[in-house]
């Protein structure tokens, strides 16, 4: 949670330290690619690395390098000295932490919860972070305006110094499974995991879709939205807000509500994303546009939660990490694309018109795997059913 409250600012100051750089959309969609290309490149080799050694271990270092960069962003930022490439760099490198920390953190739940309690801790999870961000990106807009840049990335790099700390707490025992030949025959046996659950590469390949798509639009084109259409930095961060608050909404409806079909709830709460893009095009009113964010955080939220119980679920604990990374890797691979793409496309199309697009291809790809019974048919199981299939199931 700590860490959280850097996190829920630093995107909006690096935004604004990029746009006020003078570069526009282009220059930002160049820094959120670099963010993104490391994670393409080593996120294989971060779901090794964390089911073959401690997860947290694996946690602190990586919060430690992404306090040195945004320490070192922070420095440029306050000196005066900051230019685009610098910012490409310190982008680039928290990238590099995040391919090894998130395949690590995505399997701690499994080892520091029982398996009857994890849907529980899931929603409690997603909920006491988003309530961490709500303010956060309104926060963010204000110091932004007041203060500059520099002083919210400082911050981040602050609270990932003491999430390091923090994670170094944990304790937890090293990865049971056994090392094989090496790294390839890790990844292959991860690869192979993978492949033989249809249901996981249909909805990934959906993924491959909405989550390019959704962060160019909010993420890249949202900062320009604002800047141009609603005032600037601090009411851009109100409708960060208010998407935050939609996300602690969707943890509580998750937490409240046991969902049994998976499926239809993961992509009808996927589809809600498409409201705030669909908003922006259609040039509505700040409050609207909230409106929508809100919506749309509420739907992220509620399939998050149950999509995550059900990856814990169905994927044994010692091919977790491997699995997961092959999982996200297919989600952010068309991610730095879309980035460079969207700057000359919204320049020549418009903000507006590309945001329409975006919310579109958002629709398109919800309904398609909705046609698959499999993905319908998707649910949550009892514990104790959802175990012995697990151990009886051939792989």
């Amino acid at each position: 949670m700590l860490s959280w409250t850097g996190s829920a600012v630093a995107p909006i100051g690096m935004a604004f330290a990029v746009l006020h750089l003078g570069v526009g959309a282009a220059g930002l969609g160049l820094v959120l690619a670099a963010n993104m290309a490391p994670q393409i490149l080593l996120l294989l080799i971060g779901g090794v690395v964390a089911d073959r050694w401690p997860r947290a271990t694996v946690m602190v270092w990586t919060n430690v390098l992404s306090a040195g960069a945004e320490g070192v962003a922070a420095v440029l930022l306050w000196s005066g000295t900051a230019q685009v490439w610098h910012l490409v760099a310190v982008s680039a490198l928290c990238g590099a932490a995040s391919s090894f920390f998130t395949p690590a953190a995505g399997g701690v739940v499994v080892e520091v919860v029982p398996a009857e309690m994890r849907y529980a801790a899931n929603a409690l999870l997603k909920i006491g972070q988003n309530m961490v961000k709500i303010a956060g990106p309104a926060v963010g807009g204000v110091l932004v305006a007041a203060v500059g840049s520099g002083w919210v990335i400082g911050w981040d790099a602050a609270t990932f110094a003491a999430a390091a700390v923090l994670c170094a707490r944990l304790g937890l025992a090293p990865a049971k499974a056994k090392v094989r030949a090496g790294f390839v025959a890790d990844l292959r046996e991860g690869w192979d995991d993978f492949w033989s659950r249809r249901w996981l590469w249909v909805m990934v390949l959906q993924g491959a879709v909405v989550v390019p798509v959704w962060l160019v639009g909010y993420q890249m084109l949202g900062p320009v939205y604002g800047k141009d259409y609603l005032g600037g930095a601090a009411r851009w961060g109100l409708v960060v807000s208010a998407f935050t608050g939609g996300l602690v909404l969707g943890g509580a409806a998750a937490l409240l509500w046991k969902v049994r079909r998976v499926g239809v709830v993961v992509c009808v709460g996927t589809g809600v994303m498409s409201l705030p893009l669909a908003a922006m095009a259609a040039g509505l009113s700040l409050v609207l546009v909230a409106f929508a964010a809100c919506a749309a955080g509420t739907g992220l939220a509620l399939s998050m939660t149950v999509w995550a119980s059900l990856v814990q679920e169905r994927i044994p604990k010692e091919k977790l990490s491997r699995t997961m990374s092959y999982s996200t890797l297919g989600q952010v691979l068309p991610v730095p694309l879309g980035y460079l793409a969207a700057g000359p496309a919204s320049a020549y199309f418009g903000v507006r018109a590309t945001l329409a697009a975006g919310a579109a291809a958002i629709v398109a790809a919800v309904i398609v795997p909705l046609l698959l019974r499999q993905v319908r048919a998707l649910t949550l199981a009892p514990v104790e059913v959802a175990e012995e299939t697990l151990v009886s199931a051939p792989r």
